[in-house]
């Protein structure tokens, strides 16, 4: 389980939210009617308000879940269809939540004289321009670049969309910003790229750099966020974390943890099969091996990596053959399932069946993470043995970002290390409530509570 109580939308599994307008009259059952004809299409009913009282008629809202617009359409002509009722307008709640965007720059200092506008700007912002001139140091008390974050992408691997581009990813890219803001006070700028050149994109972050304390990648496509990562933190003294591989890797970690101990398993003891060889998949992998377990074997698409393996290989692969699958496993994705104790799926929805769970070791952990829909259902990983099931809703990288980030930021480190996203991991697992594999990400002390396990244990490598 995540949280002990969840919204509407994540109990529904809706993404697609909606206010009905309706004037009905003002007869008895005519909500009933509604609430009913609604419920015909498979869709859940949130509020119904009252808006407006008429003679003989009423003004109402009514809040409904949809997986589809099919879903919309269908239930706006079964409330038309109800004598006497009539939808006058639907209103796209996600829309109205994205229009304008999510994100926008406030000033820190409030400006209301003369003499305000002239210390934050000409002449008096004079003084710390010199001294950062003399001391460039200096830039980390005197700006902002203390509480900056770059979210960098070229929207070649959006989270369920794929490749769309880095400007239809702004929506995600603002979003996130207002994670950082909301929960650890990070001010994040998205940076569009509009290219799919390695050498392009990191010149471009490299030139820009200066302007912050930190850069995240996000949502840029296998194999090339590999290298764009290793190049930048080569070429720079500033954080560089790709979301997509390691803060999912992060959270992975946290709630198996907690899966571990439900289940009575100690990590170096425990078998993984791991569907999936992209960037989550591969950067799961090694934090899994940096907490203590070693028996891991990924599937990709030409099935089992291991030393050796010439097919649909390249070089990212080939470093994780080195060290995963020590015994060399070939046999089909069906068969490495017989005996495992934990399965994590990075891969594509409905690719594992209820026989192959039913195949692992007794009260398996199964995580199917693919999203929007996962390799199997939770259910049918439950109705077939598994003892504890996350997916990729349960395990959101949210949870782990806003405090790396914050923790990197508040000793200035020059790099995230696995240590202190196993630090975060672990940090998240032993605050989680009992019975739960994570806690409630929308708990402020949460994210602050990590800042502080990562700033630490940063802290304690370096001296």
């Amino acid at each position: 389980m995540y949280l002990k109580g969840s919204s509407w939308q994540e109990r529904y599994l809706a993404n697609q939210v909606y206010t009905l307008r309706c004037r009905i009259a003002e007869k008895p059952g005519m909500v009933g009617k509604i609430a009913q004809a609604i419920g015909t299409c498979d869709v859940h009913v949130g509020t119904i308000d009252l808006v407006e009282l008429g003679a003989t008629d009423q003004n109402r809202e009514i809040l409904v879940f949809c997986k589809t617009t099919d879903q919309l359409d269908k239930v706006v002509n079964a409330v038309n269809a109800i004598q006497d009722a009539k939808v006058l307008e639907v209103v796209d709640e996600v829309a109205e939540i994205h229009r304008r965007g999510t994100i926008q720059m406030v000033s820190r200092v409030p400006i209301e004289t003369l003499t305000d506008l002239r210390m934050v700007y000409t002449p008096g912002v004079a003084d710390a321009c010199l001294m950062i001139k003399e001391d460039t140091d200096q830039a980390w008390e005197m700006t902002g670049i203390c509480d900056r974050v770059a979210i960098v992408t070229n929207g070649t691997a959006v989270l369920g969309l794929g490749a769309i581009g880095p400007l239809a990813s702004l929506p995600v890219m603002e979003g996130k910003a207002a994670i950082f803001a909301e929960f650890t006070g990070i001010s994040a700028v998205p940076v569009l790229i509009d290219s799919n050149d390695v050498d392009t994109i990191v010149e471009t972050v490299v030139l820009t750099a200066g302007s912050y304390g930190a850069i995240q990648l996000e949502d840029i496509a296998a194999p090339a966020c590999f290298e764009i990562e290793d190049k930048l933190r080569a070429r720079l003294n500033i954080p560089v974390f790709h979301d997509d591989q390691h803060g999912t890797a992060t959270v992975v970690l946290a709630a198996l943890i907690n899966a571990l101990k439900q289940t009575g398993r100690k990590p170096q003891d425990s078998t993984v099969l791991m569907l999936g060889a992209g960037a989550a998949g591969i950067a799961i992998s090694k934090i899994l091996i940096d907490f203590g377990i070693k028996d891991i074997v990924v599937y990709d698409s030409a099935g089992a990596i291991y030393k050796g393996r010439t097919e649909k290989m390249n070089q990212y692969k080939e470093k994780l053959a080195e060290i995963t699958n020590s015994n060399k496993v070939t046999c089909p994705l069906a068969q490495g399932f017989k005996d495992k104790d934990i399965f994590i799926g990075v891969a594509q929805p409905n690719m594992v069946t209820k026989d192959m769970i039913a195949s692992m070791a007794d009260n398996p952990i199964v995580f199917p993470l693919s999203n929007p829909v996962g390799e199997i259902s939770k259910e049918e990983a439950r109705q077939a043995g598994a003892a504890v099931t996350a997916d990729g809703r349960d395990v959101n990288n949210a949870l782990a970002y806003p405090g790396l980030f914050r923790g990197a930021l508040d000793v200035r480190a020059e790099s995230i290390t696995s240590q202190m996203q196993v630090a975060a991991a672990s940090k998240l697992a032993e605050i989680s409530p009992e019975g739960y594999l994570l806690p409630d990400m929308l708990d402020r002390e949460v994210h602050m509570q990590v800042a502080q396990a990562v700033a630490e244990e940063y802290q304690k490598n370096k001296s």
